[in-house]
């Protein structure tokens, strides 16, 4: 890629959010974690990112049009300099989203992270309306307790904050009540995630631990016409756009497109590596570069999955992806996902292909001289 194109680059593609997946490790074991990262104890400290690198990676993303950035891990709270870095999102006045277990938040931490930005958005993961059901997801005892705890002095200190609960056999008949903890926790929504594939992930879908397509269908129907109505609280079952309704995505109090934006994000892991998301963990050929030796500058003009990604969403998308009627606006759902699992960018979502294949594909969704087969 030429100067002048990589220049258009960035201009028709600016840098918007900056995920940080600060820490190596994690204090829970959780059976369905996507990069699988290692399991932290007081007495076993693992590698977590640099400040220093922090710093210059934000610096240099504000020339390339960065506003917010996601801290994530690993477990973000185990990062042992986390005040340093909430005081440069605040310092540069950028947007914040984190994404926790909250198992180790506590009053004074959230009051920081809610001073940190300007209106900060958090995620706490919980996976069962008990301890039995969210302890057993998570691989530690005492970890709902925790969470739970960690959740409310987030919602008491003002933060907006949303229940994340992946989905799996285990678990399903409990999304209900896991409603009404949120309702009691005062927390702002829930979203749902059926357990994706990848890591840890793909080895639950293996041995047949997480739910089969016609019920995942069939439970982002039930959240949104029935469970949504039960509750003030904002509900996302999160499946790809050919399966939401339009009201859902467009209309008041929708969740909007709610997809990744794959065109205006780069990820950063523990060990400084620039990677497309936090896949670089597990798929070495999604990392870009270093952030201690490259230009963010350089990594964002000049990668050539990124350049490929911009030249090509979402009209190189193949199979269902390729025909489906949302593509514009789902890109291929989740194009990590997608490469772990066949080595392409292009290749269609899991989601979507399993769904054609049992004839639960919407076939209004679909190009007209197509069709849902059987």
């Amino acid at each position: 890629m030429g100067t002048e194109e990589q220049r258009e680059a960035v201009e028709h593609y600016p840098l918007r959010q900056i995920y940080f997946y600060l820490t190596k490790g994690c204090n829970l074991r959780c059976r369905h974690c996507w990069i699988a990262p290692e399991h932290q104890t007081p007495d076993r400290p693992l590698p977590s990112l640099d400040p220093g690198l922090f710093r210059s990676v934000v610096e240099q993303g504000r020339l390339l049009g960065l506003r917010g950035v996601k801290l994530t891990g690993g477990e973000p709270l185990l990062h042992p300099n986390l005040g340093e870095m909430l005081s440069i999102v605040r310092s540069r006045q950028l947007d914040l989203v984190m994404e926790t277990n909250g198992t180790l938040c506590t009053p004074e931490m959230a009051r920081r992270v809610r001073d940190s930005s300007r209106r900060p958005f958090v995620s706490v993961s919980i996976d069962g309306a008990d301890p039995e059901t969210h302890d057993w997801v998570r691989g530690v005892d005492g970890a709902f307790e925790a969470a739970v705890s960690g959740a409310g002095c987030l919602a008491e200190a003002g933060i907006r904050t949303q229940l994340i609960m992946s989905v799996m056999r285990r678990n399903a008949q409990q999304m209900e009540a896991v409603v009404r903890l949120a309702e009691k926790l005062g927390l702002e929504s829930v979203k749902f995630n059926p357990v994706q594939p990848t890591a840890r992930g793909d080895r639950m879908h293996r041995a047949m631990e997480t739910l089969p397509i016609r019920e995942l269908v069939r439970l982002g129907r039930w959240v949104h016409d029935e469970l949504s109505g039960k509750t003030a609280l904002r509900l996302v079952f999160c499946q790809p756009m050919a399966f939401r309704p339009l009201g859902r995505m467009f209309g008041r109090g929708g969740d909007g497109c709610a997809v990744c934006n794959v065109l205006g994000i780069l990820g950063v892991l523990a060990d400084g590596s620039y990677s497309l998301c936090g896949i670089g963990e597990t798929v070495p050929d999604l990392v870009f570069g270093h952030a201690g030796r490259d230009r963010l500058e350089d990594v964002w003009r000049g990668s050539p999955v990124l350049n490929e990604l911009r030249g090509g969403l979402p009209g190189m998308l193949e199979g269902v992806c390729g025909d489906c009627l949302m593509k514009a606006l789902c890109m291929g759902s989740c194009v990590a996902q997608n490469y772990y699992a066949s080595g392409r960018l292009t290749a269609p979502f899991w989601y979507c292909e399993q769904a054609m294949e049992g004839g639960l594909f919407p076939e209004s969704r679909l190009r007209p001289a197509l069709g849902v087969p059987g």
